[in-house]
């Protein structure tokens, strides 16, 4: 039977593993799917031959002798760290069990000894989709004790953002509070956390060994190292990136809109990259050439210096141009350019956390350097900066339809500041500089907390207001081929009908042929009283809970600190109207949707 004609009564598979089964599967190239039968038919067999004996330790005394790792993860960065934790656990001979906070049961906590906790932050410090149940469970009065329990967190975040790495700040402090032990210092890690993330690692698992190892011995377990590595999603990833070509840029939104929003095709040919609806697309880009100049003449600084960037030899304008991070500001920067200065300004700032993000967020890095030049080294300028990240996308195709190729629905972040137009670092280079045929660096992030139904007869509805349509032209993608059975309903909002109206023909054509079944829109700017997603949510509200009480999945995209609040206090309104319930009846009901997938998010 092929893997897409599974379902639940030909199964022992739960609807949501048969999901990441099929996930994982079409990520894995024929030989790794070889690789992992072979695995899966070796471990099953080495268990019953052995009388259980496998890489976890016996079922008995097993729980206290596994170290259990939780990760929470919005773009995928901690669940590579994480898997990073569990193989080199696991190669130390440890038993090691590695969950998702999404799938894991916060009850189980009573039953734990050794934890350890990998988990970002995004927005003003709130935990990432898949970790806000057991986020919350911790306050509760059902947490339970954890006393003896020993625990070590790692946070990912970005600095940048005020409540810079928050969340792991939170499980740390709720674990502690309910008696677990620290072995291991919590680290804080910025967005250029690779390296730091090892030797966090190494220090971590040196923390767990000797007790894991002791109580391993004390019950007779024997841990087996794995004698493979684990098979990769693709050869290309945030550190070995695919040199793919840029394909077409096409302006999307009218001459008099007040947004600029291109269309974006690049082609994956040559590649073995697979990717899924609800997955996002990683970009690397280049800086700005001009302002690259205006630093290097406003710090009298040689272009050609050769500087060295960890283990690599460089030109400072290539390093300035390719590899660090001139846009996006930060207060690490602040804070190593005042010392590097010492201008008075900028020194005032460090103390100052308030006063300190005001001025970033008005401000590039690039302005930070020109508004106050000073005389420093080539290596010392290298040495204060970041290094350039790639900037995240939610893809807007289906493979099914568009084979080698993916599309990116992108909005070019440009604002007036100090007398000159500013462009954000990867919308502005893919959008105004980067010309078709250009060879730009990609890869995928996979996002199993964002994905269609497994049942094709499953409705769904999608909320995604400007760029926020980008994943939800290619769930519809994929539904058509597919050719799910399945109602489908969408919730699109911008300024102006005239001007906004992204994908237009194709939304019409849509709803012509019967694929999009309903499909609500919100002008914001075309009439007195603005009117947005969440107006229209509430207005069809007797409608919407119809279609959540008929097995509705429902999902937002776009911005998270207001759109998104303000749909979700759109659906418990509604929720609570159309479902007799109070406050508090319905944010559960919304928490049994989250628990059951049936309520996802991607905002940014």
């Amino acid at each position: 039977m092929l893997l897409n004609q599974l379902s639940a009564a030909a199964s022992p598979l739960s609807p949501e593993q048969v999901q990441k089964l099929q996930g994982l599967v079409a990520e894995l190239n024929p030989i790794q799917q070889a690789w992992v039968s072979g695995y899966l038919a070796a471990n099953a067999n080495t268990a019953a031959l052995a009388g259980g004996l496998t890489t976890a330790p016996a079922a008995q005394a097993g729980e206290a002798a596994t170290l259990t790792i939780l990760y929470g993860s919005q773009t995928g960065n901690a669940k590579s760290v994480a898997t990073k934790l569990q193989q080199q656990a696991q190669s130390r001979g440890l038993a090691v069990k590695l969950v998702s906070m999404a799938d894991y049961k916060p009850t189980a906590l009573k039953k734990e000894q050794f934890i350890s906790i990998v988990v970002s932050t995004y927005g003003e410090g709130e935990p990432p989709e898949d970790a806000e149940t057991l986020h919350e469970f911790l306050t509760t009065k059902k947490a339970p004790k954890l006393d003896g329990v020993k625990i070590a967190v790692l946070g990912l975040g970005d600095s940048s953002y005020e409540f810079f790495c928050q969340t792991a700040k939170d499980f740390e402090e709720r674990l502690v509070k309910l008696g677990a032990e620290v072995i291991h210092q919590r680290a804080d890690l910025d967005v250029d956390y690779e390296d730091h993330s090892e030797a966090w690692i190494s220090g971590a698992l040196d923390a767990f060994e000797p007790d894991l190892k002791a109580q391993q011995n004390d019950a007779n377990v024997v841990s087996m190292p794995l004698t493979a590595g684990v098979a990769s999603h693709s050869q290309f990833n945030k550190q070995n990136p695919f040199t793919a070509e840029l394909a077409t840029v096409q302006k999307i939104t009218g001459r008099d809109s007040t947004k600029d929003v291109r269309h974006i095709e690049i082609s994956l040919e040559g590649s073995d990259i697979q990717y899924q609806p609800g997955d996002s697309l990683g970009v690397y880009f280049l800086n700005d050439e001009n302002k690259v100049d205006s630093v290097l003449n406003a710090l009298a600084l040689d272009g050609e210096t050769q500087i060295k960037l960890g283990d690599e030899s460089l030109s400072l304008r290539e390093a300035l141009i390719e590899k660090l991070e001139l846009t996006q500001s930060y207060p690490g920067f602040v804070e190593k350019y005042a010392q590097l200065t010492q201008a008075a300004d900028l020194l005032a700032l460090v103390d100052d956390k308030a006063a300190m993000r005001e001025y970033i967020e008005a401000r590039q890095t690039y302005d930070v350097i020109l508004q106050n030049p000073a005389k420093i080294s080539a290596q010392e300028l290298v040495d204060s900066l970041r290094k350039v990240q790639p900037r995240l996308y939610s893809i807007a195709s289906s493979q099914a339809e568009v084979e080698e190729e993916v599309h990116l629905t992108v909005g070019v972040v440009e604002f007036e500041s100090f007398g000159e137009q500013h462009l954000g670092g990867c919308s502005g280079y893919l959008c105004r500089f980067a010309e078709e045929g250009t060879q730009i660096k990609v890869f995928t992030e996979h996002n199993d907390n964002f994905r269609l139904p497994v049942d094709d007869n499953t409705p769904i509805i999608m909320v995604g207001p400007g760029t926020g349509i980008a994943p939800f032209r290619a769930f519809l993608q994929e539904r058509d081929a597919r050719e799910a059975e399945g109602q489908n309903w969408l919730f699109f909002g911008n300024p102006h009908f005239t001007q906004d109206f992204l994908y237009q023909t194709e939304i019409q054509g849509y709803l012509k042929s019967g694929l999009l079944s309903r499909v609500d829109v919100a002008w914001s700017r075309d009439q007195a009283q603005k009117v947005y997603v969440q107006d229209r949510i509430r207005e069809q509200g007797e409608q919407v809970f119809a279609w959540l009480e008929q097995g509705a999945h429902f999902y937002i995209c776009g911005d998270a600190n207001h759109m998104a609040k303000d749909v979700h206090q759109a659906l418990i309104d509604v929720v609570k109207e159309f479902g007799n319930k109070d406050d508090e009846g319905a944010q559960q009901y919304l928490k049994d949707l989250r628990s059951a997938n049936r309520y996802q998010k991607d905002v940014y």
